[in-house]
């Protein structure tokens, strides 16, 4: 039987842990943010608004400036590229997943929006639902081993009306993508450096260097622009992936509802066929 001394010494190991867990470096607790942290957003620059991307820019840059692809990596771009010329696309972004970093900047043709909140900057990307990305501005260090996912861990920092992000812990299966019809995995081990800042007051330019030493002979430097529209008409919209896959109906109790739509070859067909 164990004595007092004993119980006593393991009733404070089990209560010790949490706490331990609670003190690591990366994960102590943040505090509330104060009216100052709130006021100092009013010090950056305005990003407000939506972001139209620029996508004749987008088709410039791959002509002007294209993806320093592996020669054996090339040969698939070129495959892929034949097969959509030929019409058969290859629907990289039809599958329900997020773009993931880069190509949500790099290829997107929906709007964004920036959100600042005290130590963070949030973007929304219309669409599928899935586009959204935290970049940690609190002055965390980039984690030693944060958990993969499809846009990454970003950590940044504002250096005068510059914000310099960088990116790590991206999904190997995440597409570096040129268009919707054409991209690659990009293998593991990507990281992604950025510059966000304003080219004029209403002109926003994504300075990136994208290094994925799997699929690119050398880290990629390109730009994308995106230009702000102030309209009511211009606001981002809710996106569902595959919402056009279901057709309106109700259930037995009358309660409306969703059903999935019959296909034949790929294609919806009307309720009732």
């Amino acid at each position: 039987m164990q004595d007092s001394a004993t119980l006593a010494a393991l009733a404070l190991l089990f209560l010790a842990a949490p706490l331990a867990a609670q003190t690591r470096p990366n994960d102590l607790p943040k505090p509330a943010p104060t009216a100052k942290d709130w006021a100092a957003l009013a010090t950056l620059p305005d990003w407000s608004g939506t972001w139209m991307p620029l996508m004749s820019d987008q088709d410039k840059q791959i002509r002007t400036n294209p993806t320093p692809w592996k020669p054996e990596v090339q040969k698939q771009v070129d495959f892929w590229t034949a097969e959509e010329e030929a019409g058969r696309p290859n629907g990289l972004l039809l599958n329900c997943l997020p773009h993931g970093m880069p190509s949500f900047m790099l290829i997107t043709h929906n709007a964004i929006e920036v959100l600042p909140t005290p130590g963070r900057i949030t973007i929304l990307g219309e669409s599928d639902g899935n586009r959204i990305r935290r970049i940690w501005t609190d002055g965390r260090a980039m984690p030693d081993d944060p958990d993969p996912s499809f846009h990454g861990y970003s950590v940044g920092h504002w250096e005068g009306d510059t914000l310099v992000v960088k990116t790590k812990a991206i999904l190997p299966q995440v597409y570096i993508a040129v268009s919707e019809a054409v991209g690659i995995p990009n293998g593991g081990d990507m990281m992604i450096d950025e510059r966000i800042h304003l080219l004029d007051p209403d002109t926003l330019a994504f300075d990136m260097v994208i290094t994925a030493p799997h699929v690119l002979t050398r880290p990629w430097q390109t730009r994308r622009i995106f230009h702000r529209r102030r309209q009511r008409s211009q606001e981002i919209v809710e996106g569902v992936c595959r919402q056009g896959d279901f057709f309106e109906a109700k259930d037995k109790w009358g309660n409306p509802t969703f059903v999935p739509a019959t296909q034949e070859n790929g294609n919806v067909l009307p309720p009732g066929k």
